[in-house]
């Protein structure tokens, strides 16, 4: 048998499978590879020196594309706000030799043999984040568009695969962006953040470094209160302060010229950054469930706290008040109550992608007026480019199945202090969870 796929490896180490597959996709050979991809697994093997998949190696064979949107410095990283100065529209010009269209079919039959859209190299890029680096634009929107089609399906197998990062196994789909802090590593399963950094930390603390975030946990754990962050005892950032302005035009977006008397529902209080807002609009209705016992307390406990006791006695009937628990176990109980409201904002933490989901396809069609206005913090796997955009089509496309429109509103991240782990803003935070210089504020109105 001569077939170069059944080919045993007799180099005594090296492995010729790996290197003759990536041989051929960089010479995007589609003819050569195609009986090597008949193998499951080979459309996306790794090279043990660079990582690279051999979707990395038909992008990097293309080589950069002039003008490229990302920085002059061929090492900047595609994932940090440096590279989030979009100039997608900018026409690409090929280098000598490329041939573009060869690389978007090697690119697209690797996709159809089950190459992974989110594999990471030794440099911590996905394929996507290559090609935008290298200002491949088309090829980088075939991995964007790959991502969206492997999250859908996995969506329609029962949940969202968590983006993890680079310290999962190497038989799982790496990347980052769980849906852990709707924003936040808040962790409304909305969040940003998924990928775990290196940190200079002892034994224990790696041990530490390594534990997943979820909702169950995050209950559980005790919360520290700064006036410039929320952590619980993880040092995750729940919330942070340098949110405030995301918040601030949340508001204004949601609430546009409204007349006071709005009736609000707001999931996760956290710090009360976006809650403290809402009630300077003078709303007739305004609704908190927040599920985590210290933050209750810290309410209760606080003297003339804004959102204490003396506020939901401010109010008839219950109009304003802190729902305690869960809002899988509070929202049944709100229909069942008949509440509508105009506005309704999700914002909490440890929560993946499928719980978000769950909210705006289960509860929002009961809870929300004709005419209402729903938003979340959109850290949908915020800490890498590609991820975000994977995951601002997904969101589009559940919505729409919903019966919802989204319009999107970019805004300038101000990233000062905020550019290394450990540092700025994330000093005393375990990671970043977000890291581009462009906040996507979402809201949604139902069709009509």
């Amino acid at each position: 048998m001569d077939d170069p796929a059944f080919l045993p490896d007799e180099t005594g180490g090296v492995d010729i499978n790996t290197q003759t597959i990536l041989l051929h996709a960089s010479n995007h050979d589609i003819q050569a590879l195609k009986p090597l991809l008949r193998i499951p697994g080979n459309a996306s093997v790794q090279d043990p020196e660079t990582g690279y998949t051999p979707l990395h190696a038909a992008i990097a064979a293309c080589g950069p594309a002039k003008p490229c949107p990302t920085s002059s410095n061929p090492n900047t990283n595609p994932n940090t706000s440096e590279t989030d100065e979009s100039k997608d529209g900018e026409v690409e010009e090929e280098g000598e030799g490329v041939d573009i269209e060869k690389a978007k079919n090697m690119i697209e039959e690797l996709f159809f043999s089950g190459a992974i859209w989110n594999d990471l190299d030794k440099n911590d890029e996905t394929p996507g984040c290559l090609a935008y680096r290298l200002g491949r634009m088309e090829l980088y929107e075939m991995c964007v568009n790959a991502g969206v089609r492997a999250e859908m399906l996995l969506g329609l197998m029962g949940g969202y695969e968590p983006l993890a990062g680079e310290d999962t196994d190497e038989e799982e789909e790496k990347g980052e962006g769980e849906y852990v802090k709707n924003g936040e590593e808040n962790g409304t399963g909305v969040g940003a953040n998924g990928q775990e950094h290196d940190l200079a930390v002892g034994p224990a603390e790696e041990e530490l470094e390594k534990r997943d975030v979820n909702s169950e946990d995050y209950l559980k754990s005790e919360l520290t209160f700064t006036d410039t962050a929320l952590r619980d005892e993880d040092a995750n950032g729940v919330m942070m302060a340098w949110e405030t302005d995301i918040m601030r035009k949340s508001v204004d977006v949601l609430l546009p010229s409204l007349p006071s008397g709005k009736r609000i529902l707001n999931i996760g209080f956290g710090m009360g950054i976006i809650d403290s807002m809402f009630a300077d609009t003078k709303p007739s209705t305004h609704h908190i469930i927040e599920a985590h016992p210290a933050v209750l307390k810290h309410i209760q406990d606080t003297l003339s706290h804004p959102f204490g006791k003396n506020w939901e006695e401010s109010a008839p009937s219950g109009r304003f008040k802190i729902h305690a628990g869960r809002w899988q176990d509070i929202c049944p109980l709100l229909l069942q109550a008949g509440e509508v409201y105009d506005v309704i904002y999700f914002d909490t933490f440890g929560e993946d992608y499928s719980q978000l989901k769950l909210f705006f396809s289960e509860f929002i069609p009961g809870l929300l007026d004709e005419k209402g206005r729903f938003g979340f913090f959109n850290g949908l796997g915020a800490d890498r480019r590609v991820c975000y955009d994977v995951y601002t089509k997904v969101v589009e496309l559940d919505l729409c199945e919903c019966g919802m429109d989204v319009e999107w509103t970019d805004i300038k991240v101000e990233m000062e202090g905020m550019e290394k782990e450990g540092e700025g803003e994330w000093k005393g935070i375990r990671r970043r969870y977000w890291t581009l210089g462009v906040y996507r504020l979402p809201v949604a109105m139902f069709m009509g």
